[in-house]
């Protein structure tokens, strides 16, 4: 039975409190502390995943919908105790906290479970907004890639925000950090990789001529929102590419270029 919070400093429910402060408890240092899932969509997708369950903590009714295994900690509390406590209007019904997981081995990870498979992955440079981030991994997994690469400098994709707007699919994508960067990639290139970056130079080739079927692994490079790529990630790839738009449009967000990328090399 779910228990009932009725004051807002219960320390039972310490995992979710000033969220409001950031994409993680105040006063937690960055990449540290539990996971924070929002909505019972997400919560439910974090029960399929790695990250072992903590605690739930949501509105009576919508808690309940959830099949919880028996042995995790489940608090309700109505709408304004919830929201005093993690500082915020919550609209989604529930929380969940989980505990993190280190990254993917990266050598594990660029060698697969068939060496023989398709392989599909993303690589981030520099991307530092959370929300990019998040709807990166949701395209990521509709769109058959299996795993996140980040250099030294990308956001956590653990942070409450990444989770919320990737529905919660970036706990089922495994991501690892490739710290010498941009030198790293030629960890991918020994894997079998072809790297594939994207600008919107003129000069880059038209990304629908790199045909997916006479490269059984690939990796798409991606820079952040604004100044995309640096000129050093561009030239470690083997290939840069460009999405073929209309004149007059320069580029797409990088969210946006991210799926089309995703679709068009699947």
């Amino acid at each position: 039975m779910p228990v009932t919070i009725t004051d807002p400093g219960d320390p039972r429910v310490a995992d979710f409190r000033d969220l409001k402060a950031g994409d993680r408890p105040a006063g937690t240092p960055r990449g540290t502390g539990p996971v924070i899932v929002e909505g019972t969509a997400a919560v439910e997708r974090l029960l399929l995943s790695p990250y072992p369950l903590r605690a739930v903590f949501g509105v009576p009714g919508r808690v309940e919908d959830l099949d919880l295994p028996d042995d995790v900690a489940v608090y309700v509390a109505d709408k304004w105790v919830l929201s005093e406590v993690i500082g915020f209007r919550l609209t989604r019904g529930a929380l969940a906290s989980a505990d993190r997981l280190p990254p993917a081995d990266l050598d594990a990870l660029l060698r697969g479970a068939d060496p023989a498979a398709p392989r599909r992955l993303a690589i981030l440079e520099g991307l530092n907004d959370h929300e990019n981030l998040g709807s990166i991994a949701r395209s990521a997994v509709a769109l058959g890639i299996e795993g996140l690469l980040l250099d030294p400098r990308c956001a956590d994709p653990l942070y409450r925000r990444s989770v919320r707007v990737s529905m919660g699919h970036v706990l089922t994508l495994p991501f690892a950090v490739l710290p010498d960067w941009p030198a790293g990639l030629d960890r991918l290139h020994d894997a079998g990789y072809l790297t594939v970056a994207l600008t919107p130079a003129d000069d880059a080739v038209d990304l629908t001529e790199v045909d997916p079927r006479e490269h059984t692994r690939t990796a798409v490079l991606l820079g952040a929102e604004g100044p995309g790529l640096t000129p050093e990630a561009q030239r470690a790839a083997r290939v840069r590419a460009r999405i073929p738009m209309r004149s007059g449009v320069d580029s797409l967000g990088v969210a946006a270029a991210a799926a089309v990328a995703f679709a068009t090399l699947r």
